[in-house]
């Protein structure tokens, strides 16, 4: 199956007894992450990333090495 199909099983399961827009962020981010992996830098999906000054964001894209850093995320580094 591929990752499409798999987000979109996820969606169908999830459609009947899910909270609108909060409850397919799980199946959201499952097909960003396998994306994620193929591209060059791999990038990782996180869900509600802290907010950097323009509200609770609904998530964001970022690479292994901007995961390592101890300190804040610049919205400069963020890609999404």
């Amino acid at each position: 199956m591929t990752s499409l199909e798999t987000y979109l099983q996820e969606m169908r399961h999830a459609r009947t007894a899910a909270v609108k827009e909060t409850s397919y962020y799980g199946a959201l981010a499952n097909l960003f992450n396998e994306v994620g992996k193929t591209l060059k830098p791999k990038v990782h999906y996180v869900i509600t990333p802290a907010s950097l000054g323009a509200g609770l964001p609904d998530g964001g894209l970022y690479t292994a090495q901007q995961l390592k850093r101890n300190d804040e995320v610049s919205p400069a580094t963020l890609l999404l």
